[in-house]
C-alpha cells in the first residue's frame, strides 16, 4: 500500500499540466505536419500518371504506341494514365523551357527522329529524351516532374507491339528486354541540363541539410541555455541581488544576450565543420565512375544556376543570426517566468515545437507550394524563413527571402522590447507561469500579509 501511495506521488508530480500541454502540442504539431504531407501527396498523384508525348518520329511505329497509351487512359473518376500529345511543332530546337512553359507542364517524353528505325531495323536500344522541370529540392517537390513512370508505359507497349509483330527471335531478345534508353535533361527557370532531377535532388538534399540541423540544434541549445541561466539567478535568489547593482538592467540584459549569442556562433562553426565534414566522408567514394557522376553533377547544378555566391552565404548567416537572436529574446522572457526547476526544464517547449514544425516540413516538401492558408501559417513561424532560406536563394525566391528577414528583423525588435520592459521592471522577480497554481512567491506574500 505505501509503494501504491508513493507510486501516486510520483505520477502527481511527473503528471501536471505542463507535460500534458507538451503532449497536446505535439499531438497538434504532427497532426499539422501529417495534414501538409497530406495536402502535398494529393497534390502530386493527380500528376504522378500524367504522360507529356512529343512525337518527331510520327511514323505509324510510334502512333499505335501512343494508340496504346491512350487506350489505358481512365476518366475523372477512375485510375488510368493522362495522356497529353504535344505537336512538335511547339519544339523550336534544344529550348525544352519554352515548350514546357507553353503547354504549362513540368515533364515532357519526347520521341526522337529515327526512333522507329533503331528498333525495327538496326535491332537496337532506341532512345527517349526525358525533360523535368525543377522547381525545388525537395523529396515530394519533384514528383511532377518525374517522367519514369510514362517511360515504363512506352517499354511495356513496345514489348508487346514488337512480340506481336515479329514474333521472338533470338536477335530481337535484346531489344524486346530493353527496347528504349533514356536521355534526361533538368530545367530551371530556363536553364537546362542534360541530367536526372533524382541526381540533383540527391545531391542538394545532401548538401542542404546541414544548414537545418545546425539551425535546429542551435536553436533549442541557445533556448535552453539561457533559460538555465535566468531560472537559475532568479530561484537561487542571485537575480535580485545582481539587478540591485550599480549597472543598469539594459546592460545585463545586453550582456547575457552577447554572451549566449558568442557561444551560439562558436558552437555554429563548430557544428558546421563538423556535419561539413562529415557530410563530405558519407558522400566520398573509393569508386572512380562515381566520383566522375560527382562531378558532373556539380557541373551541372552550375549550368542550372543552383550554386550560391559569398554573399548568399552571408545572407543565410544573418538570417541564421536572426533566428538566434530571436529565441535567445523569446527564452529571456519564458527564463522569467520559471518559478521551479522542473518547470524550467519544459519551458522551452514552445520554442522548440516552433523550431520542430519548419524543420519537419522543409526535409519533406517545399513550402512555397503547399495550399496558401497553410503556408501563411507556416512561414508565420519565424523560424521557418532560415530553414528555407537556401531553397529560396537557389530558386531566385528573393521576394519571400528578404521579406522573411523584414519579418524576423520586426519580430526581434518586438522580443527585445518586451525583454527589456520585463528586465526595467519588478515583474522579472515575481512573474511566473504555472498554469493555474500559485506561486511560492505568491503564496509567501499572502501568508505574511496575513500574519
Amino acid at each position: 500500500m505505501k509503494f501504491v501511495n508513493l507510486l501516486k506521488k510520483e505520477l502527481v508530480e511527473l503528471i501536471n499540466k505542463q507535460m500534458l500541454l507538451g503532449l497536446v502540442i505535439t499531438f497538434g504539431i504532427l497532426f499539422l505536419v501529417g495534414q501538409v504531407t497530406t495536402e502535398v501527396i494529393e497534390d502530386v498523384q493527380s500528376s504522378v500518371y500524367n504522360v507529356n508525348i512529343i512525337d518527331e518520329d510520327d511514323t505509324e511505329f510510334t502512333k499505335d504506341i501512343i494508340s496504346q497509351l491512350k487506350t489505358m487512359q481512365g476518366s475523372e473518376d477512375e485510375d488510368g494514365i493522362k495522356l497529353n500529345v504535344i505537336s512538335k511543332a511547339d519544339l523550336k530546337g534544344d529550348d525544352y523551357s519554352a515548350v514546357l512553359d507553353k503547354n504549362k507542364i513540368d515533364s515532357l517524353i519526347i520521341i526522337p527522329s529515327g526512333f522507329s528505325k533503331t528498333i525495327l531495323e538496326d535491332n537496337k536500344t532506341a532512345e527517349l529524351k526525358s525533360i523535368s522541370r525543377m522547381k525545388s529540392a525537395s523529396a515530394l517537390g519533384t514528383v511532377s516532374s518525374d517522367t519514369s513512370g510514362g517511360i515504363g508505359l512506352i517499354n511495356d507497349c513496345i514489348k508487346v507491339k514488337i512480340m506481336n509483330e515479329k514474333g521472338i527471335a533470338a536477335d530481337d531478345i535484346p531489344v524486346i528486354d530493353s527496347p528504349v534508353s533514356v536521355s534526361e535533361t533538368t530545367v530551371v527557370d530556363g536553364k537546362q541540363s542534360k541530367i536526372s532531377v533524382g541526381s540533383i535532388v540527391g545531391n542538394m538534399m545532401t548538401q542542404n541539410m546541414i544548414i537545418p540541423i545546425i539551425v535546429f540544434v542551435l536553436v533549442v541549445f541557445t533556448s535552453q541555455m539561457i533559460v538555465n541561466a535566468i531560472s537559475t539567478e532568479k530561484i537561487d535568489k542571485t537575480l535580485e541581488t545582481l539587478l540591485s547593482a550599480p549597472v543598469s538592467r539594459t546592460s545585463i540584459l545586453s550582456s547575457k544576450m552577447l554572451a549566449a549569442s558568442i557561444v551560439a556562433l562558436l558552437n555554429a562553426v563548430v557544428y558546421m565543420v563538423g556535419f561539413s565534414s562529415f557530410i563530405d566522408g558519407a558522400t566520398s567514394t573509393v569508386s572512380e565512375g562515381t566520383v566522375d557522376a560527382a562531378l558532373s553533377v556539380n557541373e551541372a547544378m552550375k549550368q542550372l544556376g543552383l550554386t550560391l555566391s559569398a554573399g548568399d552565404y552571408v545572407l543565410i548567416g544573418v538570417q541564421m543570426f536572426l533566428t538566434i537572436m530571436i529565441s535567445l529574446s523569446i527564452s529571456i522572457i519564458l527564463g522569467a517566468m520559471v518559478s521551479d526547476a522542473k518547470s524550467a526544464q519544459t519551458i522551452i517547449m514552445p520554442i522548440m515545437f516552433c523550431a520542430m514544425v519548419p524543420y519537419m516540413i522543409s526535409m519533406a516538401a517545399d513550402v512555397n507550394t503547399l495550399p496558401t492558408a497553410i503556408k501563411t501559417l507556416v512561414y508565420a513561424i519565424p523560424f521557418t524563413h532560415t530553414f528555407t532560406a537556401m531553397n529560396n536563394l537557389m530558386f531566385g525566391n528573393y521576394d519571400i527571402f528578404y521579406i522573411g528577414v523584414g519579418y524576423q528583423a520586426v519580430l526581434f525588435i518586438i522580443c527585445m522590447i518586451c525583454a527589456v520592459k520585463l528586465f526595467n521592471s519588478d515583474k522579472i522577480l515575481t512573474s511566473s507561469l504555472n498554469f493555474g497554481q500559485k506561486s511560492k512567491f505568491n503564496k509567501s506574500k499572502k501568508t505574511a500579509s496575513e500574519e
